[in-house]
């Protein structure tokens, strides 16, 4: 069992208060983080906002340095981070690795882009204001509360800390109770690396008794969060600054509109479905086609999902215990409902504890709770609609819209569809992801505000600050 502690001004805090974190899979402690108090976090903002000002004023390619630094450290420290992210996520060994090494080339990338967040100049000739130039420069917004989630609690912390830092934000990281030792670890990291005292701080403890303590402190100047739409929509009406990047839910729908590569297309929308056992705002969570595709279509998913692995994540097993039994206990609701309602279950429904048997659903009809709330966990229902214009309809009807996938090898079809889904991004012949890291990634309605992605990221966490010289 490790323990790790809270990161406050460059010192580790031990304040005699700890939160447990269990492994899913064997519901044993997987180790301990500080429990912060409120004066804590109190504290971890005042010197956030103490050494804001001088960070900012460090040169661009010596805090470029800096990270890079870090980012070495990751690279040698990667299976280390990999195991710890087993045991506290339940993600595999293999998957938990691909994890990190994504996210040194999200950073090698982040620090690239920096160094081309150029000044715009600008005359005023095009209206009439000579001898004028302007001159508009990207400078850092002040402090970032950047709190990730417990599924990608890696990648999504520091695709929100070094964008941050790199342009001379200071950071108060706030890790999901479940990733708190990954968190932990980034902070035990960060001193390795010399980070200057104050630019980086991790708090750790129980949301639910510190999380509007965190978001509503008056020292925050932009807040970027990744996680439930409950949280996110608690910090929207709560948060002390307005200035929000939210990555919140979704109900990733795919739209299956032909039959020519249907065995291609299969994997897409198994691997799409089941990665993490499910546990992917933009999992493909519902499968709307005609009755004559799902009839061809149906049996081979059933196939593929009944071929996947379940069991230990430390054995690498592609389908692996969900975060907690709560979240077992809300999947196995949403599958009652709909057998009750004479859906067709063709494989999985199956429970130990938390570990959750990959479940195909067909004949889903838009009355169960399946069809429009989000398992987020190894559930896939098919939805028949034989009108192309109602399976548009049942697609943008729902509260959430992250992505979407279209299957369609007329590719002209593919994108009049996808131009009339309501989603920040549709995928052609592909399952739904977030990345490339590089390309913009953003949800609309209940599934987020704001835009984030290498640059993106970089520009929610600055503001133009303007000079005008007459001459």
């Amino acid at each position: 069992m490790i323990n790790y502690k809270a990161l406050i001004n460059g010192e580790f805090i031990d304040n005699g208060n700890w939160l447990e974190i269990y492994d899913p899979y064997n519901n044993e402690v997987a180790g301990k983080v500080t429990a912060l108090k409120p004066e804590d976090i109190e504290k971890a903002f005042m010197f956030a906002r103490n050494a804001q000002e001088n960070w900012e004023n460090v040169d661009l390619i010596t805090r470029i340095k800096l990270m890079n630094d870090f980012k070495n450290l990751i690279e040698k420290n990667k299976n280390e981070i990999a195991k710890i992210m087993t045991s506290e996520i339940s993600k595999n060994l293999k998957e938990s690795l691909t994890e990190v090494e994504r996210t040194i080339e999200l950073i090698e990338y982040t620090l690239e882009e920096a160094k081309r967040m150029e000044p715009l100049a600008l005359t005023g000739e095009g209206i009439g204001a000579k001898n004028k130039i302007g001159i508009f420069s990207r400078v850092a917004k002040g402090v970032v509360l950047a709190i990730s989630p417990f599924n990608y609690p890696f990648n999504l912390a520091l695709a929100k800390i070094i964008p941050a830092l790199v342009m001379g934000n200071t950071v108060v990281f706030k890790p999901a109770t479940a990733g708190s030792l990954v968190g932990a670890y980034i902070g035990k990291l960060s001193i390795e690396a010399k980070f200057p005292k104050g630019i980086f701080n991790v708090v750790t403890g129980r949301g639910r008794e510190i999380g509007d303590i965190i978001t509503s402190n008056k020292e925050i100047d932009m807040i970027s969060f990744t996680g439930s739409v409950p949280i996110g929509k608690n910090i929207k009406e709560k948060a002390s600054t307005k200035d929000l990047v939210l990555e919140l839910g979704g109900k990733d729908p795919a739209l299956v509109l032909d039959d020519s590569k249907l065995e291609n297309w299969s994997k897409q929308i198994v691997d799409g479905a089941f990665g993490y056992s499910g546990q992917r705002c933009t999992a493909i969570k519902r499968v709307i086609t005609t009755n004559k595709i799902a009839d061809k279509l149906v049996p081979m998913l059933k196939s593929q999902i009944e071929s996947l692995t379940v069991g230990s994540p430390y054995e690498n097993k592609a389908i692996t215990p969900v975060i907690d039994q709560k979240s077992a206990d809300f999947i196995k609701g949403l599958i009652d409902d709909s057998v009750s309602k004479k859906a067709k279950v063709l494989c999985g429904n199956k429970f130990e504890n938390n570990l959750v048997y990959p479940t195909l659903i067909d004949n889903v009809t838009l009355d169960m709770r399946v069809a429009w709330e989000e398992p987020f966990g190894p559930v896939l229902p098919i939805i028949r609609i034989d009108d192309l214009n109602e399976m548009i309809k049942i697609a943008n009807d729902s509260e959430f819209g992250l992505q979407a996938s279209v299957f369609c090898s007329d590719i002209s079809n593919a994108i009049n569809v996808a131009k009339k889904i309501k989603a920040g991004t549709v995928n052609i012949n592909g399952k739904s992801q977030r990345g490339p890291d590089c390309f913009p990634f953003l949800g609309i309605k209940d599934s987020g505000q704001g835009v984030q992605g290498v640059r993106e990221s970089l520009l929610s966490m600055t503001r133009y600050s303007g000079i005008v010289i007459n001459y």
